[in-house]
């Protein structure tokens, strides 16, 4: 997911994503990946990288209480994402 944050809000995004990202991995059997990245040359753009192992998967995601949480948080402080989706074809053997 691509997420272009607005101005001033990187803390409060932080904090809410890193939770949500620990909990989801944490807690959901069907969460393998949970990555947060910060794009090097764009202030406020950030990439969430998941893997789940079914779209079912992902809308159980949708439903805990941690998710939930974090976007009541981060929904005020996004100014555009956009979402890819994609199959997994390989992943690193060691996660």
């Amino acid at each position: 997911m691509k997420t272009q944050l607005k101005e001033g809000v990187r803390e409060a995004f932080m904090e809410a994503t890193l939770e949500n990202a620990a909990a989801s991995v944490r807690e959901e059997p069907g969460c393998h990946v949970f990555d947060v990245l910060e794009d090097r040359d764009t202030p406020g753009l950030v990439y969430l990288y998941e893997i789940y192992d079914s779209p079912e998967a992902l809308a159980l995601h949708k439903e805990t209480e941690h998710y939930r949480n974090s976007r009541a948080i981060v929904n005020e402080l996004i100014a555009e994402q956009s979402v890819i989706k994609a199959d997994v074809t390989a992943v690193n053997p060691v996660r």
